[in-house]
């Protein structure tokens, strides 16, 4: 089981303001907390240090970029010990998001944007499901994201 990190009250008030945020520079973010941009630059150092922020993204909206469509797809495996061969094979097809190893039905869950069904079917028959290791797929096309979130720490 990893250990937990210990962080504050302070620490979890600046990491939910920079979850909604990420480019709230750290002066405003002072303000807010009434403490000084350096404890804020040092918090954060130290929070990236523990391993606690992992790094920063910008997040781009698919749809607007012309990939319409988002699917999951449940992968069954021929034995669990090719997961991480397929793991590795999956991580080469630029559409895949997101992969999760699972326990349940599917032995991998992914997620997959494309820009149409016609994508999704070429991804599907010609980088998926040829992959070695992977018996079959179930696909589920998103209709709509309601919300997604990350966890509320405070």
């Amino acid at each position: 089981m990893s250990k937990q990190a210990e962080i504050d009250l302070l620490d979890r008030k600046i990491l939910t303001i920079l979850m909604n945020d990420a480019v709230v520079p750290y002066t405003e973010i002072s303000k807010q907390l009434d403490v000084s941009a350096g404890t804020i630059h040092v918090r954060m150092k130290k929070l990236t240090e523990m391993g606690v922020v992992v790094g920063s993204q910008l997040i781009v909206n698919p749809t607007i970029i012309g990939y319409d469509i988002c699917a999951f797809i449940g992968i069954f495996l021929d034995k669990g010990s090719a997961y991480s061969d397929v793991r590795e094979m999956m991580r080469q097809i630029p559409e895949i998001v997101e992969l999760h190893y699972t326990t349940g039905v599917y032995s991998i869950f992914a997620k997959v944007l494309c820009r149409d069904t016609n994508h999704l079917r070429e991804v599907l028959n010609e980088k998926v499901q040829p992959i070695a290791g992977i018996q079959r797929t179930e696909t589920f096309i998103t209709l709509e994201q309601g919300f997604s979130r990350q966890i509320n720490i405070l």
